[in-house]
């Protein structure tokens, strides 16, 4: 019996003597491997379509459609479309559509960043100026379209007006209040470079207006035509050589002085190396959305252009304190928001570069851009701000540069920003613009 028994152990053991114990035993290992077939691929598959997702287009749609929190808005700009055909109301379709670019505009600034990234600092300074007031360019096309050359003269105006004094008040403020145990400094060779531009701006704007308003034009209504057109190509020229100073020549900077980076500056570059970013969405996926986005803005744009003389005439609002104050506040949000937020963290030379160098873009480059691509259409597209906003242009340049010449920043010059804003706002709330869309 005990012989018996070990050999039934041992049948029982193997797989060829024993044809029941063959199948039992050969029937659970099956059993094993159909449930690991079940589940094993099954826990595969998941991880991989997890891994697609963070890694795949589902993950750029929501980092650039969901994850910021001021997409909150995009639903507007089909709301303003719905209501165009709808209802036909222009007061609602302009805020609305203006609700709606508002979040564009902030992502578009980010896919720029992003591809940044990729491309180097040389173009990628060239993508930023380009993009940078990509919004007020596509607004400007369509309002050229139109033939409404003077909401293009004003809400350019009023974007360099917004950002020298509303956008970089409210962050001297914030920084100031923020960071009072500390005295915030800025580059002032920076400041420098762009003040003097914005000057030169205004002295390209200025003579056409002279011209016109003393009636010594040699070809009377043509010339200040051509002194505009010439003076577009010689700013544009200006402006590339600025971007070529910026990205080449100031890079050594600190060599061609002799200046040796202090104890403060070398742990602000440990720190900065120490927070150094990687991006988010790839090369490919930024292309991508620059033009979806651009697309976009471009198709708001055009319902914007068509609803503003009819926003203008139900809120019972002159047209120039639309053009100027309203447009260029809601265009400038997200500028707005990262300029505060740099001040906030004593980042005054990034500050300067969003708010001073958006204003020297606009000044430099959009508005000689859009006289000639005016030239291109036909449309008399000049320089010729009339006299009114040609002296607020002087007048703001003149307070900012004079504020930045010592390099510090205070929550008093913030507020002094934002006061003269305010006094600006009020002067085009009661200003009557008495020229027409075409002059």
């Amino acid at each position: 019996m005990h012989m018996g028994h070990m050999d039934d152990t041992i049948d029982l053991e193997s797989d060829e003597e024993v044809p029941f114990s063959s199948s039992q035993a050969s029937n659970k290992p099956r059993s094993f491997d159909f449930e690991a077939s079940r589940v094993v691929p099954h826990a595969k598959f998941t991880w991989k379509f997890i891994k697609q997702i963070r890694n795949g287009p589902l993950m750029s749609i929501y980092i650039v459609l969901i994850k910021a929190k001021i997409n909150v808005l995009l639903p507007f700009g089909p709301l303003a479309i719905l209501m165009h055909y709808l209802t036909g109301k222009h007061g609602w379709v302009f805020f609305f559509s203006l609700l709606g670019i508002t979040p564009l505009a902030e992502r578009l600034g980010y896919a720029t960043e992003q591809l940044t990234f990729y491309t180097g600092p040389t173009l990628g300074g060239l993508l930023n100026a380009t993009f940078g007031n990509a919004t007020e360019m596509i607004i400007s096309i369509y309002a050229l379209r139109k033939g409404m050359t003077r909401v293009v003269k004003q809400s350019l105006l009023g974007s360099i007006l917004s950002n020298m004094l509303l956008v970089l008040g409210c962050a001297f403020l914030s920084g100031g209040l923020t960071n009072r145990d500390k005295v915030q400094r800025f580059n002032k060779a920076a400041a420098a470079v762009n003040s003097g531009l914005l000057l030169m701006a205004v002295m390209c704007i200025l003579f056409p207006a002279v011209l016109h308003f003393t009636h010594t034009e040699l070809h009377t209504g043509e010339s200040e035509l051509y002194l505009s057109r010439f003076s577009s190509c010689i700013m544009l020229v200006a402006y590339a050589s600025y971007l070529f100073f910026q990205l080449r020549s100031q890079q050594n900077t600190h060599d061609l002085v002799g200046e040796v980076p202090t104890e403060e500056e070398r742990n602000s570059n440990v720190e900065s190396s120490e927070e150094e970013e990687v991006p988010e969405i790839t090369q490919l996926e930024s292309m991508v959305w620059l033009g979806i986005l651009t697309l976009w803005i471009s198709l708001l744009s055009g319902y914007l252009v068509d609803a503003i003389q009819g926003a203008s005439d139900s809120w019972n609002l002159p047209l120039s304190f639309i053009s100027v104050i309203i447009l260029p506040i809601v265009g400038n949000a997200a500028e707005h928001a990262s300029a505060i937020m740099f001040a906030v963290k004593d980042k005054l030379d990034i500050t300067l570069g969003v708010a001073i160098g958006s204003s020297t873009q606009i000044s430099m480059f959009v508005i000689p851009f859009c006289v000639v691509v005016g030239w291109c259409m036909g449309k008399p597209m000049d320089l010729n701000f009339q006299l009114f906003e040609t002296a607020s242009l002087f007048i703001t340049v003149l307070v900012v540069s004079f504020l930045l010449q010592d390099g510090t920043s205070n929550y008093f010059k913030g507020l002094m920003l934002i006061l003269s804003y305010l006094i600006v706002a009020a002067s085009f709330f009661v200003h009557v613009d008495i020229t027409n869309d075409d002059a």
